[in-house]
């Protein structure tokens, strides 16, 4: 099977469709799939539901699918860094679906091991529990958390060959190793694309056989996130 493609937009050509959910890895802008998620608003494709530790910034990342109102609801744990978020939030126009940062990875994990559901203390007694079955386990109170799986993974990673296997570098190994095995299809760029057989085995932290397409980024901006508290001296 090919997996190699073009560019971003090559790789994602139909692929997408209205009502679909879509993961997006990186954690704040660090190792998010820039190319990816710009084809995927280019592709059109609306009522999109996002399972991403964040939301990006205001006009990047999926911060460019909130601006041409592609989202329906975000599945999340990190959202604070966009203002065009808690706007769409606040007037009802944008459904949120909240987790703590460790529940929302082990839920990814989980549907990428065909784990349907695992039960955890992390927030018991709080709004993140309404409405979610409760049990004991030890005389303490867990609840039921739920596997993720998505029609569409988008990862960024630093290294790929032809058949799919990927190294991830340094913090961009965060979300993306587990939502490459949690999508129904997923879709790979990655910085350096080399023939097969030039990865060292022992480095590959995903398997070629989780990974469907596969193409070579181009002009990453790699931006950061900056926080300034007080007037630089």
């Amino acid at each position: 099977m090919m997996k190699c493609y073009e560019n971003a937009a090559a790789a994602l050509a139909g692929i997408t469709f209205d009502g679909m959910s879509v993961m997006a890895g990186g954690f704040g802008l660090c190792g998010i799939p820039e190319n990816a998620i710009a084809a995927l608003r280019d592709s059109g494709a609306k009522d999109l539901t996002a399972i991403s530790n964040n939301a990006g910034v205001d006009g990047f990342g999926l911060g460019m699918l909130l601006e041409s109102g592609q989202i329906r609801k975000m599945i999340s744990s990190y959202v604070g860094e966009n203002k065009l978020f808690e706007t769409l939030y606040l007037s009802g126009d944008l459904e949120l679906e909240f987790n703590p940062q460790g529940t929302l990875a082990e839920r990814i994990r989980a549907g990428g091991a065909g784990i349907a559901g695992f039960y955890t203390k992390t927030g018991v007694g709080t709004l993140v529990a309404e409405g979610k079955e409760h049990k004991e386990f030890n005389g303490e109170t867990h609840v039921l958390e739920t596997g993720l799986v998505a029609d569409l993974a988008l990862v960024h990673a630093w290294k790929g060959d032809r058949e799919g296997n990927l190294v991830f570098r340094r913090t961009a190994r965060n979300f993306n190793p587990i939502m490459a095995t949690a999508g129904r299809t997923t879709v790979a760029e990655v910085e350096e694309l080399v023939d097969v057989g030039t990865l060292d085995p022992d480095q590959v932290h995903t398997p070629g056989i989780f990974v469907h397409r596969i193409f070579q980024a181009r002009g990453l901006e790699k931006r950061i996130e900056k926080r300034t508290v007080r007037s630089r001296s």
